[in-house]
């Protein structure tokens, strides 16, 4: 029997009630945030399991998750697009369901296997915090706060880690704008930083597809015809 398969007949003995997936090659094991702590305590403790390493938290948006402003159904020559077809949009694969979601990623060194734990959240985005299972837990769960805002439960310190002190939302949702809000810069008359009003006008540039470098058609032809 090969690791995975064993896997999967452990975690099925020993949560029958939760899905259980194979995409990407690894297996993914789908919880709520109300069997989150449970479960993850006997993917740690228990000797069948043994998943002694935390190695990520992630958070996930899937607003508009398939959504295509271009699609290249033939090739060019003439570069960059200069603007997103935003009339014509494409819904390139189909998804239903939660629009957040929070995924772990447990290593086990005992077994030698790996486990992908996804929980998918609607508002409110809360969970309860692992870092007294997993202590790694810690800075990747203020991460996931502070990118997407998804709050984690009980969490010991839980703060922004990579943006300012300031700063007003969470940047890798897909609705917050390339551009951000606001810009940063040093005002001399009043001796400090402070904030303005972005001003940049968004634009999308949309590589084309360019199947053959025409630069030098020119310059072969006549080697040729040398």
């Amino acid at each position: 029997m090969s690791t995975v398969s064993l896997l999967i007949e452990r975690l099925q003995k020993h949560f029958p009630e939760q899905q259980i997936e194979i995409s990407f090659g690894e297996v993914t094991l789908t919880l709520t945030p109300q069997t989150l702590k449970s479960i993850a305590n006997t993917l740690h403790t228990h000797p069948d399991f043994a998943f002694e390493a935390l190695q990520d938290v992630c958070g996930v948006d899937y607003l508009d998750y398939g959504l295509s402003e271009w699609i290249a159904e033939k090739a060019t020559g003439k570069g960059f697009e200069r603007a997103a077809l935003r009339d014509k949009k494409i819904n390139i694969l189909e998804r239903q369901g939660p629009r957040f979601a929070v995924v772990y990623h447990l290593l086990s060194l005992t077994h030698n296997w790996r486990l992908r734990i996804m929980i998918l959240l609607d508002e409110p985005l809360m969970v309860p915090s692992v870092v007294d299972i997993w202590p790694s837990a810690n800075w990747f769960e203020r991460e996931a706060f502070d990118l997407f805002g998804i709050l984690f439960e009980d969490h010991p310190d839980l703060r922004r880690i990579l943006t300012d002190y300031g700063f007003i939302g969470h940047p890798f949702r897909k609705d917050f704008p390339l551009s951000g809000y606001v810009e940063v810069r040093y005002d001399a008359t009043s001796g400090k930083v402070v904030y303005d009003p972005v001003d940049i006008v968004p634009r999308t540039l949309v590589p084309k597809m360019i199947r053959r470098d025409q630069r030098y058609a020119d310059d072969d032809s006549a080697r040729g015809a040398s």
